[in-house]
């Protein structure tokens, strides 16, 4: 039994990667070698199925939908990255200070915090497009902003479980600054935790991106992109059904795969596994 479950962990781990592998190798191929121009209209090919010349099928301008859902990796990789590394980074930040400081600087980062969390990503998008304008930058910041909470929540819940530990009473004793005794001594016991959620908020950053790109506030229309994909072919499902389902299954492989692969690293670094 125990033989099973430690099978199945691996097994969710193994093929997280493996389906993330797979959408980071066509981010890269896209830059080397494309089928044809994602971007170069053909009116003689509207709405054509896969075929020899077209794997994936063509989109209503004739565009080829391998090519775009190539390079629309690239734009599902990048916002998702650099938003959850804002996150991460700013996250664990407040969260380490506010577990490690406590008193009233808890409160008041924590308040912060929670004031952040009320607004989701889809929300945060819209303010930041009424000051500013829709584009890729947005949708980045947007999710980052939205995803914050989590990862100081659990950078906080991570440092207050440490930081009573005998090590860390020993550097307080030593004269250990503050400090480095939360950045090299304490944080360190967090990296598990945070790189188990950072996978698993990739996952909901690539829904998060396709939504804002879907509803004209995250990447240009100019940008091939699966959420721009999905809005262009909703009016013409009833003529194709390739051009909605190719993009929609690569959101389903690329989701499936981040959330394997954070449930797998999960039980990894699970003591109990």
């Amino acid at each position: 039994m125990a033989r099973r479950s430690k099978l199945a962990k691996r097994a969710n781990l193994i093929m997280g990667a493996v389906l993330v592998g797979v959408v980071a190798l066509a981010a890269l191929l896209s830059f080397v070698w494309l089928p044809t121009d994602p971007l170069k209209m053909n009116f003689a090919s509207q709405l054509k199925p896969p075929s020899g010349a077209y794997p994936l099928g063509t989109d209503h301008f004739g565009r080829d939908l391998l090519s775009r859902v190539l390079v629309g990796a690239r734009s599902t990789l990048y916002v998702g990255f650099i938003a959850v590394g804002l996150a991460l980074s700013i996250g664990s930040l407040l969260g380490a200070l506010a577990g490690f400081l406590g008193n009233v600087a808890d409160e008041v980062i924590m308040r912060v915090v929670d004031v952040a969390y009320a607004f989701p990503a889809i929300l945060m998008a819209l303010l930041l497009a009424a000051v500013y304008k829709p584009g890729t930058l947005t949708a980045m910041i947007a999710i980052g902003i939205a995803t914050v909470p989590i990862f100081a929540r659990i950078a906080r819940a991570s440092v207050l479980s440490l930081k009573g530990r005998d090590y860390v009473e020993a550097g307080r004793a030593l004269g250990v600054r503050p400090g480095r005794l939360l950045f090299r001594h304490i944080l360190p016991g967090a990296v598990g935790p945070l790189v188990v959620q950072a996978s698993l908020s990739l996952a909901v950053a690539v829904l998060a991106e396709a939504a804002l790109s879907f509803l004209g506030l995250g990447t240009p229309p100019d940008v091939p992109s699966w959420g721009n994909m999905l809005r262009e072919a909703q009016g013409f499902m009833s003529m194709s059904p390739y051009p909605a389902l190719v993009p929609g299954l690569a959101i389903v492989w690329t989701v499936l795969g981040w959330s394997l692969l954070g449930d797998g690293l999960r039980d990894w670094w699970d003591p109990r596994g």
